[in-house]
């Protein structure tokens, strides 16, 4: 299969202000890697805002072959972000429907279209921007670790956000980064996938937990929370199956496993 990708961007030199579009996921079920996100931003002396309207991306919709339903969400989306700041997304799949697919959703209409393109251009998944933007560097102040890095299909392919992230872990010193056998090959969430095909799911992910603990990880960081839950969570029904009390294979969002490693009262001046 071919790759989706975005054209190369020449990026701005740090901003003071950014909107944070937190994603769906993030807002039910993982808060903390949204606040961790504002958190890593605001260290680095930049205002964030979060336009309370937001909902989702209108990824769910796209892939599962409703463009209109997916044209109504990304057209709510559009009116919210009005100032022209970054857009910092912690997710690379949502990323990637947001700066490739929004123009084309609205191609048939002038108007909105060349808002679609406007905004698109102004988006930017976390680890990319905290690589090529922020120049991301602080001391790790953590123990030493063995992880693992997983990047979601969307991020990879459409973003190109597993060598940013890779380049973010390999800023901190005590942390050593294993490669899984099955690095660039899904985790089985897939959105809606999971949800129209468990059985396949299922058996995806099973693969891919199994590769992630013969790497050697101690646990599993990706900057996708649809991965990162159906990986974790696999691992946590094998645990209690097997009627283990601790986890075998704890996860956590890149922007807190960045967070909680260099804000241990060791970081450097912004």
């Amino acid at each position: 299969m071919g790759q989706f990708t975005s054209l190369p961007r020449k990026y701005p030199e740090k901003p003071g202000d950014v909107y944070l579009f937190a994603t769906c996921l993030i807002d039910q079920f993982t808060p903390q890697a949204g606040l961790d996100t504002v958190r890593l931003l605001e260290r680095e002396g930049i205002r964030v805002h979060y336009p309370q309207a937001q909902t989702c991306c209108g990824q769910p919709a796209h892939s599962s072959g409703y463009p209109d339903e997916a044209r109504a969400v990304a057209l709510h989306q559009l009116n919210l972000f009005a100032q022209p700041w970054p857009v910092v997304v912690p997710s690379g799949s949502c990323g990637g429907m947001m700066r490739l697919h929004y123009p084309h959703l609205f191609a048939d209409d002038p108007v909105l279209h060349a808002r679609a393109l406007e905004l698109s251009e102004r988006i930017y998944e976390l680890s990319e921007f905290l690589v090529h933007v922020v120049n991301f560097s602080r001391a790790d102040a953590g123990v030493d670790c063995t992880v693992a890095l997983h990047t979601s299909c969307h991020a990879r392919r459409q973003m190109g956000s597993h060598e940013t992230s890779a380049a973010l872990l390999d800023t901190l010193g005590h942390v050593k980064v294993v490669e899984q056998a099955r690095i660039d090959e899904c985790c089985g969430f897939g959105g809606t996938f999971a949800l129209l095909h468990p059985d396949i799911s299922e058996a995806i992910v099973t693969d891919k937990v199994a590769s992630i603990k013969d790497s050697g990880a101690q646990c599993v960081v990706s900057a996708d929370c649809g991965c990162l839950l159906n990986i974790t969570g696999r691992a946590a029904k094998q645990d209690e199956l097997a009627g283990r009390t601790a986890a075998s294979l704890p996860g956590q969002h890149l922007a807190s496993f960045l967070w909680n490693r260099t804000n241990l009262g060791q970081e450097a001046a912004p």
